[in-house]
C-alpha cells in the first residue's frame, strides 16, 4: 500500500462516528458515505485512516444508506457501458467466489441465455486461491477475458457472455478488493461488487449474499433506495457465493422492480439425488457445460428455471 495521497480527506470526524463498536457506532448519511467512499477510491484517504474505516464498517455493518451512498460513488468511478439494441436488456452476473466443493455452474446460465441473444456480462475475478472461477471455467472453453467495452460489444455479437475482470471494468474498486490479503477480512467493496449496474441502460441484475443480515439490509435497499430506472433485480443466498442456482436446495429468489418484491421461486427442502455432475475442477466442468449446452447431458431444472425468468424479465425491461 502506498502512504501517497492527494488533497487529502479529513476522514478522522467520520471514523469517530462509524468506528465505536457494533452497539456505539453511528451510520453516515448516503451523502456522507458517498463522498467517503469516493475518498476511499481516489487514494484521498491515509492507509492507516482507510484502514480504520474498512475495519469499522466490517464490524458495524453497513446501514441502507451507507450502501446507498458507496454505490453511488463507485457507479460514478468508472465508465458505463453500453448495451446492443435487441430483444433483451442485459444481464449482469457477478462471479466472485467461485466453488470449492460443488461445480461452478455459473458460467453454463450465462451460456443458456447468451445463446438465446441475451447480452451477458459477467464480472469478477480471474483466480482465486482454493476455488475454481469463472473465468477459469470460460477460458477452458475457449472465452477469454475481455478487456474493454469494444470487446465486451464483439462477445455480445458473437451471442456469447463477455466476461470482464473488475480491475477492466472498475479499477479503482479493484484496488480496494486486494486489500483483503493486507486486512485479512472483506471490506464493503466485495458487497458493492455484486450489486453495481456496470450499464448506462436498465439492465437485470444478479445479486447474492451469504450471511442473513445482508439479505435484510439489501432487501431494504433494492425495496426503497435503488434508482428505480437502473433496472431489475434478483436476489437469493449464493451458492457457495455465485448467483446461480442450487442444486441441492433450492434457494429463494427474489425479484425487485420498481422497488416492489416478488418472490420467484420458493426455498425448497434438500432433493436426495443430485443429477450426474462432473467434479469441481475447471476442464471437467467445462468438459460436462459444453456437454449439457449440446444436450448430451441433462441439465439441472433449477438452473433451467433460473434461465427462464432471466429471460422474461430481461425482454420486459427492453420492452
Amino acid at each position: 500500500m502506498s502512504s501517497t495521497f492527494v488533497d487529502p480527506f479529513p476522514a478522522a470526524r467520520f471514523i469517530k462516528e462509524i468506528g465505536r463498536g457494533k452497539k456505539g457506532a453511528r451510520s453516515l448519511s448516503r451523502s456522507d458515505a458517498h463522498d467517503v467512499y469516493a475518498a476511499m477510491l481516489d487514494q484521498r484517504i491515509s492507509d492507516l485512516e482507510l484502514g480504520g474505516i474498512l475495519l469499522a464498517m466490517r464490524i458495524k455493518g453497513e446501514s441502507v444508506d451507507e450502501i446507498a451512498g458507496f454505490l453511488d460513488a463507485a457507479e460514478q468511478s468508472f465508465p458505463l457501458l453500453a448495451a446492443p439494441p435487441g430483444e433483451f436488456a442485459p444481464v449482469v452476473i457477478p462471479s466472485y467466489n467461485g466453488s470449492r466443493q460443488m461445480p461452478n455452474l455459473t458460467p453454463l446460465l450465462a451460456l443458456l441465455l447468451a445463446r438465446e441473444g441475451v447480452p451477458v456480462l459477467m464480472h469478477g475475478v480471474t483466480t482465486d486461491p482454493g476455488r475454481v472461477t469463472s473465468a477459469e471455467i470460460l477460458r477452458e472453453m475457449g472465452i477469454e477475458p475481455d478487456r474493454g467495452g469494444a470487446a465486451v460489444a464483439q462477445s455480445f455479437l458473437r451471442r456469447q457472455p463477455a466476461f470482464m475482470p473488475i480491475e477492466y471494468l472498475a479499477p479503482k474498486m479493484a484496488r480496494l478488493l486486494t486489500l483483503r490479503r493486507v486486512l485479512g477480512v472483506r471490506n464493503s467493496t466485495h458487497t458493492l461488487v455484486k450489486i453495481m449496474q456496470p450499464f448506462a441502460c436498465p439492465a437485470l441484475r444478479l445479486t447474492s449474499y451469504t450471511h442473513p443480515e445482508y439479505l435484510l439490509m439489501l432487501g431494504d435497499y433494492f425495496s426503497t433506495l435503488a434508482p428505480a430506472d437502473r433496472g431489475d433485480m434478483f436476489l437469493m443466498r449464493g451458492t457457495e457465493g455465485e448467483t446461480v442456482a442450487n442444486l441441492r436446495r433450492a434457494n429463494q429468489i427474489d425479484w425487485f422492480h420498481q422497488h416492489q418484491r416478488q418472490t420467484l421461486v420458493e426455498k425448497q427442502a434438500p432433493v436426495e439425488q443430485l443429477p450426474s455432475l462432473p467434479d469441481s475442477a475447471a476442464a471437467s466442468t467445462a468438459r460436462w457445460i459444453t456437454a449439457a449446452l449440446e444436450g448430451s447431458v441433462e441439465t439441472p431444472s433449477a438452473i433451467l428455471e433460473q434461465a427462464g425468468h432471466c429471460l422474461r424479465v430481461a425482454r420486459a425491461l427492453r420492452a
